[in-house]
């Protein structure tokens, strides 16, 4: 019996090799879309999974309020670290760490610039990032050691055994290698290739060992391990106040734990609780996954029960010579099976063929892992729920047909059947609907961003990481760059102008007690303003002319909105306990998200924590040679690191990078959502059309037009379209009025938009419909009318 269903199934697709064709390719682009979403979905969801203990490590994060609500962050007081060893029975751990950075790391002529971390020696043992070399317990005791990855032991070892070996770090430190770990999984929130223990941090840096016992300082990152999964609740409630104990006790302040399992998808806070973030994402593209599957099985629905009548006969005879309606019921789903799995494998196809081109737009390295049982189940499970949901409405539909009737010819096919059809076919409508006005308002949000007033210019402007040689020879370097024509003008600052690297309070003449004002805080140089192209509203910019300027303070125009001052210039400020002269109003400037409004800010002259050099390149077609005369000045006075450079306009795209993929993503599967409702307009254009073949037979023999008949049933689409408009489109607009509500700055969302999102659906259904019924219409009315 199985091999004549098998044979039943494929006689049907070679007998229909059109509608088998769009059944197959319709499903097939469904399903290869749902597995790309799908795996970029795992890999995100998927971060920090592989670390054994991820349930049961948090990082401590601090509240704390202000007049514009609560902030969140997390970076917290040096003794914080000591502090957690103590503060509960169930913190059985706790990690300090740096915020991470690229450094040199040689041995002998061998140099890369490679990412690590300063981490206290219980790093690898909470984490437990997997040793290839070393005792994870043991390997960071030693102030002068280092552990490495692989990739970096292979690059400077040539795949010798590095333990015992030494290498050179920024061009100062010798370590001692005294383990090896896995290379870090791309999954992975720390992203590193050595870790440097603590204890040589607090041996070479003076202002560490300064701050051990200072909570006002808020410059690191503290780890804590617990107990057991369920104890971050009562933990966090005993060390909530641990800062207004110390001291901490001029605005409200309190620690909270935010679990590492939600690192990578929650990190967004908004008046002290999370909101948004990546999850949102990750929502929405399962949710187009799981939409783009549906539509394509519903296609193979319309398209099914358009070719009922051809079976009907089938179904009439087979019954007739004793057939059950379960065997019929286990044919008709045996055959959709057959098709969703044959589907499943050409999607396959098209997922390795797309993966190279799909991974450069995700920025992602994913692949189909074709060793695991997870791959295996669920590719059973998608070829089951699919073959299943797609041939349950044609199974259960053409098996209770009435053999008398069928055999007769007198059955109405489809008669009480339209209704579910049609909705299936308003919400392909709908869904299509939605993607399209969502990709509109995405990119209307992301060219608002972009036309914004950034208070600099971006062109000919790049960036350099400092380094102690490079600071140390910073004015020779400059006026070596301005002698030979490379640049205009250069300075250096704490932090690139694409980036808040620093906040810190400040006062004013008039500030009302209770009033807590957050500034960004630059560290920056002499032409800071000239150099980055920013506009000084008033007063000046740092000069060497006035040797004072080592007290004075320049503040931007949101600072200036918030202080109220009517002369500003001369005004002493109040900044850690001294006082400094504001000099002069900078315009302005864009640092942080280009959808948020800029923040206050104001900028010192110090000599510490410049660790980015900004220069402004003329104007020039050879840039290359520019660049050229820049590298030869740097590698002259900066020998041992390798010459390393950024526009800023590319650093500031990285912004957009999020926006944009879910621009990009939707932009094609909104395309795609709509080639596939296409093959279902055409399945049920086909059906009615079919449906309807004698009445049109009638029409045409009473004189109708063929234009009246493609009119007359045009008009039934163009009304499920437009009813599929009308209801979608007050989802769509709420939809998108939520995901626009965590942007400061955030476009309309106007008419204009769902008008031309519902002249595109129109048409488009039109254009497939109109193809169809003029075939009905030409139809010869003697071959629709002989039966009769």
């Amino acid at each position: 019996m199985l091999k004549n269903f098998i044979l039943v199934t494929l006689r049907n697709l070679r007998r229909n090799t059109l509608y088998s064709v769009i059944n197959i390719s319709g499903l097939s682009i469904g399903i290869a879309c749902s597995i790309l979403i799908l795996l970029w979905v795992q890999d995100e969801t998927s971060f920090n999974k592989f670390i054994p203990k991820v349930n049961k490590i948090h990082q401590v994060w601090v509240n704390a309020a202000f007049d514009n609500g609560i902030q969140s962050w997390n970076s917290v007081p040096l003794p914080t670290y000591e502090e957690m060893k103590s503060a509960h029975a169930k913190i059985s751990n706790s990690v300090v760490t740096g915020w991470g950075g690229m450094r040199l790391i040689a041995k002998e002529d061998n140099r890369i610039m490679k990412r690590g971390y300063f981490a206290s020696e219980e790093f690898l043992e909470v984490f437990e990032y997997p040793m290839v070399v070393g005792d994870r317990s043991t390997v960071m005791d030693d102030p002068s050691s280092i552990v490495i990855s692989e990739e970096l032991s292979n690059i400077l070892f040539k795949g010798q055994d590095p333990v015992g070996e030494f290498v050179k770090v920024d061009d100062e430190s010798v370590l001692q290698v005294t383990g090896v770990f896995k290379d870090v999984p791309d999954n992975s929130t720390f992203q590193f290739d050595y870790l440097i223990p603590w204890k040589h941090r607090e041996a070479t840096q003076q202002w560490v060992v300064d701050n051990k016992d200072n909570w006002g300082n808020y410059s690191f990152q503290v780890y804590v391990e617990l107990n057991g999964e369920n104890d971050e609740l009562e933990v966090e409630e005993s060390i909530r106040d641990i800062l207004t104990e110390k001291g901490q006790d001029d605005i409200e302040r309190s620690f909270f734990l935010h679990p590492m399992s939600r690192w990578r998808l929650h990190t967004n806070f908004e008046n002290g609780k999370e909101s948004g973030g990546q999850h949102e994402y990750v929502t929405l593209f399962t949710a187009i996954a799981t939409f783009i599957l549906i539509i394509a099985c519903i296609n193979f629905m319309n398209l099914a029960t358009a070719r009922s009548e051809k079976r009907a006969r089938e179904v009439g005879i087979r019954k007739s010579l004793g057939s059950k309606r379960s065997q019929l019921i286990f044919q008709f789903y045996g055959e959709s099976i057959v098709i969703s799995l044959i589907s499943y494998l050409i999607a396959i196809l098209l997922v390795i063929a797309l993966l190279p081109s799909y991974n450069n737009l995700v920025d992602k390295s994913l692949f189909l892992d074709f060793q695991s049982s997870q791959f295996w189940m669920f590719s059973l499970g998608i070829i089951l729920v699919t073959g299943i949901v797609s041939g349950s409405y044609p199974s259960l539909y053409l098996s209770s047909f009435n053999p008398i009737k069928t055999l007769k010819g007198k059955v109405s096919i489809g008669k009480n059947s339209n209704l579910p059809r049609k909705i299936l076919v308003v919400f392909q409508v709908g869904v299509a609907v939605i993607l399209i006005v969502g990709t509109i308002v995405i990119v209307k949000q992301i060219d608002l961003a972009k036309k914004r007033d950034l208070g600099y210019n971006q062109e000919g402007l790049i960036s350099i990481p400092g380094t102690e040689d490079i600071v140390e020879n910073y004015d020779v370097i400059k006026q070596e760059l301005i002698r030979k024509g490379a640049i205009i003008n250069m300075t250096r600052s704490n932090s690139s102008i694409t980036s808040i690297n620093s906040n810190n309070f400040l006062g004013w003449p008039g500030k009302p007690e209770s009033q807590r004002v957050m500034f960004v805080t630059i560290v920056g140089n002499y032409d800071y303003a000239e150099t980055m192209g920013a506009e000084m509203l008033m007063g000046r910019d740092f000069s060497k002319e006035y040797a004072t300027d080592s007290a004075a303070i320049i503040i931007n125009k949101a600072a200036l909105d918030i202080m109220k001052l009517e002369n500003p210039l001369g005004t002493q400020l109040d900044l850690w306990g001294d006082k400094r002269t504001l000099v002069g109003v900078i315009d302005n400037i864009l640092m942080g998200s280009p959808y948020e409004q800029v923040r206050p800010m104001f900028m010192i002259l110090d000599d510490w924590g410049y660790g980015t050099m900004s220069l402004r390149i003329p104007a020039t077609k050879d840039i290359q040679a520019k660049m050229a005369d820049i590298q030869e000045v740097f590698e002259q006075y900066n020998p041992a690191y390798p010459f390393e450079y950024t526009f800023t306009d590319v650093d500031f795209a990285r912004k957009y990078t999020t926006i944009n993929l879910t621009r990009d993503l939707a932009t094609i599967f909104a395309f795609l959502t709509i080639f596939i409702t296409g093959l279902g307009l055409f399945g049920l254009a086909s059906y009615m059309a079919e449906q309807r073949i004698k009445e049109i037979g009638i029409r045409k023999v009473l004189g109708a037009s063929v234009g009246n008949l493609i009119r007359l049933i045009s008009i039934d689409f163009a009304k499920l379209v437009l009813l599929g408009f009308v209801i979608f489109s007050p989802l769509a607009y709420f939809g998108l009025d939520q995901y626009l509500g965590r942007y400061t700055i955030r476009t309309s969302i106007d008419w204009w938009v769902f008008a031309l999102t519902g002249v595109i659906a129109l048409v488009f259904a039109l254009l497939i419909v109109t193809n169809q019924a003029r075939r009905a219409a030409l139809a010869n009315p003697a071959t629709s009318l002989r039966s009769e």
